[in-house]
């Protein structure tokens, strides 16, 4: 009897837990994103920062890396060169910016611009979330995601 009461009692709050756990497993949380007048600076520091260039130059030699070691034709090498749309990582680099009030993105901005220096070992390169993101989305252009 006293078994009983107690798989009973480990049912009923199995029973209950168990859903809690179910819905924080499928909670979608929003990537945060920076409003849009920020939008408008962030693509400033990335023009001044030359930053969609780097990106660009980054996927290509990416595919050129799996061109040789797959033994890719010509024709195919161009077909996902062509692919590459910086528009399709820009939400990661707004990402890493969301958390930049106004005046401190026109801030970086203004040192951009200032000192070419600082455009060399600028923030985006040396951000290793970025970085990370960045590979993914190479990796994903040469197995051809974005045709």
């Amino acid at each position: 009897m006293k078994n009983l009461k107690k798989q009973t009692l480990l049912a009923l709050l199995l029973c209950l837990f168990i859903p809690g756990f179910c819905i924080s497993q499928t909670a979608t949380q929003t990537v945060p994103m920076p409003t849009q007048q920020n939008k408008i600076i962030i693509d400033k520091i990335v023009e001044a920062a030359h930053y969609k260039n780097y990106v660009i130059d980054f996927c290509l030699e990416t595919i050129n890396e799996a061109a040789l070691k797959e033994k890719w034709n010509d024709q195919k090498t161009v077909e996902i060169s062509e692919s590459i749309n910086y528009k399709n990582f820009r939400d990661a680099v707004y990402n890493m910016f969301a958390f930049y009030n106004e005046i401190e993105l026109e801030t970086l901005l203004k040192t951009y611009k200032q000192d070419t220096a600082y455009r060399a070992a600028n923030v985006m390169i040396t951000n290793d979330a970025l970085g990370y993101n960045l590979e993914i989305f190479a990796n994903d252009v040469v197995r051809g995601k974005y045709k």
